[in-house]
C-alpha cells in the first residue's frame, strides 16, 4: 500500500472522530444529547424481541441526487438514485439467511437474530452515515455512544465495494467491532494493523491481480491496457497487476481510470486510447456501475475486436452482460469470478417480497412495474400499483439465481456472524478464552469477545458443504475463469474455461481449456496482443528508445554471433573454432582449410615443381656429358652445377608448402627456401664478378685501340714528323679471379645464410598456427615465420645477393664473345626481381590457402625464369650447335670493325717506323 494514501486515510479517520467529538458535548453522562444532524437512510430494521442484533449495508442505490450546495439554509442527508437490482438482492438474501437461521434448531437455539441494514447508496457518506447510526442504536446518530437498552449489536455485514468499507473499518476499528465483508477485495484491506476487525468472504485481490498476470502469460499477451475505477478497488487491484506483468516482461500500452462522477469528455478520451492503441487485450478493474458509461461510448464507436479482462466485480453483472447490443464489443470476454453456488429457498424468498413493508421494496416494485404507491403521482397520471403484481413473470437480473456468487458471499458472511455467535453462546464456564477461563454473556457480550470467535471461526456453508475459515481476516483465493460466448438466442452466457487456486503448486495455480475458448467475433484462434513480434532465433532485441521494453526491433546477429531462443536480449560470441551458420542461430565448426595436396591446385604445383626440379637435373646431366667442352668450362663449371642444385632446392621446397602445416614442414619450407636461393644467387655472384672483371679488361683493350686509330690518322696527315702510335694490350689469358675465388665467395655467402637460418631455427622457429582473424567463416592452418626481425633478415640478405649478382651481371651484359653470359644472367636477373616485385601486392591482396599458391608460384616463377634464361643458351649450344662450342668462341675480342682499324694502325705504324730507320741508316751512311 502507498504509505501517502495510508496516511491520509489515517488523518481522514482522525479528522471525523475529532469532528464527531466537537459536535458532541456533554456536561454529565445523563444530560441530554443535541443532535447535530439528522441522517436520511433507508433500509430494514428488525430489533424488537430479538437477543442480538445484526448490521448489513448494501448499495442499493448507484449514486446520491445532485443537491445544491447553498449555505444559506441547512444542509440536509442527500436522497439516493438509481436503484440496483442486483444489490438489492443481496440485502433480500441477507433477510432470508437470518430467517433460515432463526428458523433453525441446531444453531443459536436460543437466540434470536435482529438485524439493521442500510442503503450506502454506493458513496463513502451514506456508508458513514448508516455505520454511526448502527453504533449509536438509534435512528439520530450521537457518535461515541451507544442510546438505548436494546439487545446488543454483534458484527456489521457490508459495506459492499472496498471504499465504502474502508470507511466503515476505519471507524468501526475504533470500537473493535466485526466486519464481515461480502464484496470488498481490495488488498489494501489485508492490513490488521488499520484494519484490525475487518474480516471477508471474498478473495482479496492479492489473488486476483495475480491469476490476471498468470492469464496473461498463460497466452502469450505482452502488450495490454488497463482500465481502472477511481477508487481504492481499482487503483489498488490494477497496481498490483502492472507491479506483476511488469516483472515478468508485459508491457502497459495504455492506462486509464473511469471517474466516480463520468463526463462525456472522460469516456470519449477513455474510448479514443482503445482505438488508438495497438494492445487487443484490455484488463478492467472496475465495478459494473463505474463500467457502466464507458461501455455506451464503446458502443456508440462500435469498438470491437477487443479481448476485455474482467475483474470479479462486473464479470457477471447482468447490467453489462444484457446490455444491447453488447455481443460484438464485448464478446469472448475472459474473467474472474468468486464460487458459485445454489441456495435452496433463496429464489421463493425473493418472489414473495411485500411492497408495503418498507420503502426499498416499494421503489423496487415501482421501478419493476412501471406503477406507484404514492397518491399524489396517482394524480399525475402514473398507474397505481395494486401490489399483486406477479415478480415471476419477469425475467430481471434480481429474480435471476443462475449466477449467486456474490449473492453467495453473502450468505457465507451472514452464517459467519452466526457461527461465530454460536461459538460464543455454546462456551462453557471455566473453558473460556477471556481471563480466569469466563465466557461473554449472548444478552451483554462485548463487539471485541466476539471478533475472538470470529478470527479463530471454522464451519460449513449448509447447502454446498463448503469450509470457510479465515487466515488472519482472509479466505483463500479461489476464482472461477469464465468466458462470454453467445447462446442461439443472440445472449451471452458465462462458461467455464478453468479455475484458479492460490493454494495449489505455482505451476498448477492456473489451468485453462483453451479449446473451449470463444474469443470475440466468434473466433477460435487466440489472439496476439504484442508490440512487436517476437524476435526469432538469430536475431535480438533491439529496444526503441523512449519506448515500453515490449516494443523493440529485431535485430539481426552480426557474424560470427548467434541467438538459439526467442525474444534474445543480446547475441552470443561463437568460440574461435566456431562461426554462426546462415541463420545465426548455431555455432558450426569454422572450415578447416590449407593447401592440401590432394586438391586440383596442389597437384599441378607439385607437378611444376617436380618439373623444374627435374629440368634443372636434366640440365645438369647435359653440363656433365658435356664437362670438358669449352662451353661448359668458361666460367667454373662447379658454379654451374651449384647454381642448378640451388634451383633444385628452391624448386621442391614450394612442395613443403603443401598440406596441413606441420613443425617440419614449417622449418623445411622457409630454410630450404631461403638457404636455396642464397645458394642459386651466390653462385650467380660468383660468374657475374669473373664476367665483369672480363668486360672491364676488354674495355681496356678497346680503349687503347681507338688511341691507336687517333695516332694512325694523325701520321698520314703528317708524313714528315714521326708520331708514336701508344702500345695496345694484349689479351691476358689468365683471369683476374681463379674458380677457387668464386667458389669461395659461393660458399661463404650461402654458409652465413645457413647460420642465420640455424640461429632463428634455435631461437624462434616457424610453427603452425590457427589463424581465425583472417577470414570469419575459416581457420586457416598457415606457418607464422616466429620472428619477424629474423624472417626479415634472412629475405633481405637475399635479397642482398640478388642486387649484387644483378649489378655485377649488368656490367658485363656487353662482353663481346659467341657466348655472352653476362646477358644471359642479367635477364634472368630481370626476370627475378618482376617475379618477386608483383609477388608482394599479389601476396597481400590475398587469403587463406590462396597465399600459399601465390608464395609457390612466385618461388616456381623466379626458379624457372633463372633456369630458362641462363641455361637454354647453353643447352642450346651444346645440343643444337656443337660447332659453336670452341675455345675461341669463348674467349672476349673486340669487335670485327675496331679490330681491322687496329691492325691497319699497327701495320702502317711499323711500316714508318721501318721507314724511319732506314732512313736514318742511310743518312748516317
Amino acid at each position: 500500500m502507498d504509505l501517502s494514501t495510508g496516511l491520509s486515510s489515517k488523518r481522514r479517520l482522525l479528522l471525523v472522530f475529532c469532528v464527531s467529538c466537537f459536535l458532541y458535548t456533554s456536561t454529565d453522562a445523563e444530560a441530554s444529547c443535541k443532535l447535530k444532524a439528522k441522517f436520511n437512510l433507508q433500509g430494514y430494521k428488525e430489533v424488537v424481541k430479538r437477543t442480538v442484533v445484526v448490521g448489513g449495508m448494501f448499495p442499493v442505490h448507484q449514486r446520491l441526487v445532485s443537491t445544491d450546495t447553498n449555505t444559506t439554509i441547512p444542509p440536509e442527508s442527500s436522497d439516493c438514485e438509481g436503484f440496483n437490482f442486483r444489490t438489492f438482492r443481496w440485502a433480500q438474501t441477507m433477510l432470508f439467511a437470518l430467517n433460515e437461521i432463526n428458523n433453525r434448531t441446531d444453531l443459536l437455539p436460543k437466540t434470536e437474530l435482529g438485524y439493521v441494514i442500510y442503503d450506502s447508496c454506493f458513496t463513502i457518506s451514506k456508508a458513514v452515515e448508516g455505520t454511526l447510526t448502527f453504533l449509536t442504536g438509534q435512528d439520530e446518530a450521537v457518535p461515541n455512544y451507544r442510546c438505548g437498552n436494546g439487545p446488543p449489536l454483534s458484527a456489521l455485514v457490508g459495506a459492499g465495494a472496498s471504499d465504502l468499507s474502508i470507511a466503515t473499518a476505519r471507524i468501526l476499528g475504533l470500537y473493535y467491532f466485526p466486519q464481515m465483508s461480502y464484496a470488498s477485495s481490495c488488498s489494501v484491506l489485508e492490513s490488521r494493523f488499520q484494519y484490525p476487525t475487518f474480516l471477508r468472504t471474498i478473495p482479496s485481490d492479492e489473488h486476483q491481480s495475480v491469476a490476471m498476470a498468470k492469464l496473461l502469460l498463460h497466452f502469450g499477451w505482452t502488450w495490454v491496457g488497463t482500465i481502472a475505477a477511481e477508487d481504492d478497488y481499482g487503483k489498488y487491484g490494477i497496481k498490483r497487476f502492472k507491479e506483476v506483468v511488469e516483472e515478468a516482461g508485459v508491457c502497459i500500452s495504455f492506462s486509464e481510470t473511469l471517474p466516480k462522477t463520468p463526463s462525456p469528455e472522460a469516456m470519449q478520451r477513455i474510448a479514443q486510447a482503445v482505438v488508438d492503441s495497438t494492445a487487443k487485450i484490455i484488463v478492467v478493474f472496475s465495478s459494473d456501475v463505474d463500467l457502466r458509461p464507458l461501455l455506451e461510448e464503446l458502443l456508440r464507436n462500435n469498438i470491437t475486436n477487443r479481448t476485455w479482462i474482467a475483474s470479479e466485480a462486473w464479470v457477471t453483472s447482468a447490467a453489462i452482460s444484457r446490455h444491447p447490443n453488447i455481443l460484438p464489443v464485448l464478446g469472448g470476454t475472459i474473467g474472474f469470478a468468486v464460487k458459485r453456488a445454489e441456495i435452496p429457498g433463496l429464489r421463493e424468498h425473493l418472489l414473495a417480497v411485500n411492497p408495503y413493508n418498507d420503502t426499498l421494496t416499494e421503489e423496487f416494485w415501482g421501478i419493476v412495474f412501471n406503477c406507484t404507491m404514492n397518491y399524489t403521482q396517482v394524480l399525475r397520471g402514473i398507474k397505481r400499483c395494486t401490489g399483486e403484481e406477479v415478480i415471476e413473470k419477469l425475467n430481471n437480473t434480481y429474480s435471476d439465481v443462475s449466477q449467486l456468487r456474490i449473492t453467495y458471499n453473502v450468505y457465507k458472511a451472514v452464517y459467519a456472524v452466526a457461527h461465530a455467535l454460536h461459538n460464543l453462546e455454546v462456551c462453557k464456564l471455566g473453558s473460556g478464552p477471556f481471563e480466569n477461563g469466563t465466557c461473554a454473556d449472548i444478552n451483554g457480550f462485548e463487539p471485541w469477545q466476539l471478533m475472538y470467535y470470529m478470527k479463530n471461526l471454522r464451519f460449513t456453508v449448509p447447502h454446498t458443504g463448503e469450509e470457510i475459515f479465515f487466515n488472519d481476516g482472509d479466505v483463500q483465493g479461489f476464482y472461477e475463469i469464465l468466458n462470454w460466448q453467445s447462446d442461439s438466442d443472440g445472449e451471452i452466457t458465462y462458461t467455464n474455461i478453468g479455475y484458479y487456486n492460490s493454494t495449489a503448486p505455482a505451476d498448477d495455480m492456473l489451468t485453462i481449456n483453451n479449446a473451449s475458448i470463444i474469443w470475440n467475433n466468434d473466433v477460435l484462434e487466440t489472439p496476439r496482443s504484442v508490440c512487436s513480434e517476437r524476435c526469432q532465433p538469430g536475431t535480438r532485441m533491439g529496444i526503441r528508445q523512449g519506448e515500453p521494453i515490449c516494443c523493440f526491433d529485431c535485430i539481426p546477429c552480426a557474424d560470427g554471433e548467434i541467438t538459439n531462443t526467442t525474444d534474445a536480449r543480446g547475441c552470443i560470441l561463437c568460440d574461435d573454432d566456431y562461426w554462426s551458420n546462415a541463420n545465426h542461430d548455431e555455432c558450426v565448426p569454422k572450415i578447416i582449410e590449407f593447401l592440401d595436396f590432394s586438391e586440383a591446385l596442389g597437384i599441378t604445383l607439385i607437378a611444376i615443381a617436380a618439373f623444374g626440379a627435374l629440368a634443372a637435373i636434366v640440365v645438369a646431366i647435359i653440363f656433365l656429358r658435356h664437362l670438358n667442352t669449352p662451353l661448359v668450362n668458361a666460367n667454373d663449371a662447379l658454379l654451374s652445377f651449384s647454381l642448378l642444385l640451388g634451383l633444385v632446392i628452391t624448386f621442391l621446397s614450394s612442395i613443403a608448402f603443401l598440406g596441413e602445416p606441420q613443425m617440419w614442414s614449417c622449418m623445411t619450407s622457409q630454410v630450404a627456401l631461403a638457404v636455396g636461393f642464397a645458394l642459386v644467387l651466390s653462385s650467380l655472384m660468383g660468374k657475374s664478378a669473373l664476367l665483369m672483371l672480363r668486360a672491364r679488361a676488354v674495355k681496356a683493350v678497346k680503349a687503347a685501340t681507338r688511341a691507336a686509330k687517333a695516332a694512325a690518322a694523325a701520321a698520314e696527315q703528317s708524313p714528315d714528323t714521326a708520331v708514336f702510335a701508344p702500345a695496345i694490350p694484349q689479351k691476358n689469358d689468365v683471369d683476374p679471379i681463379h674458380p677457387r675465388h668464386q667458389r669461395a665467395m659461393m660458399i661463404v655467402c650461402t654458409l652465413i645464410q645457413a647460420v642465420a637460418c640455424t640461429v632463428w631455427l634455435i631461437l624462434m622457429p616457424p610453427h603452425p598456427v590457427k589463424n581465425t582473424a583472417a577470414q570469419n567463416i575459416k581457420i586457416i592452418l598457415e606457418c607464422n615465420t616466429g620472428n619477424i626481425i629474423f624472417i626479415c633478415s634472412i629475405f633481405a640478405y637475399d635479397i642482398l645477393l640478388a642486387l649484387l649478382a644483378f649489378a655485377f651481371a649488368f656490367v658485363a651484359r656487353k662482353l663481346e664473345d659467341h657466348f655472352n653470359e653476362g646477358k644471359s644472367v642479367t635477364f634472368g636477373m630481370l626476370v627475378f626481381f618482376i617475379v618477386w616485385i608483383s609477388f608482394v601486392p599479389a601476396y597481400l591482396s590475398t587469403r587463406g590457402k590462396f597465399m600459399v599458391a601465390v608464395q609457390i608460384f612466385a618461388i616456381l616463377a623466379s626458379s624457372f625464369g633463372l633456369l630458362a634464361c641462363i641455361f637454354i643458351p647453353k643447352c642450346y649450344v651444346l645440343l643444337i650447335k656443337p660447332e659453336r662450342n670452341k675455345e675461341e668462341n669463348m674467349i672476349p675480342r673486340p669487335k670485327s670493325r675496331d679490330a681491322a682499324i687496329s691492325l691497319a694502325t699497327t701495320s702502317s705504324s711499323a711500316n714508318e717506323t721501318t721507314v724511319s730507320t732506314v732512313s736514318t741508316v742511310s743518312l748516317d751512311d
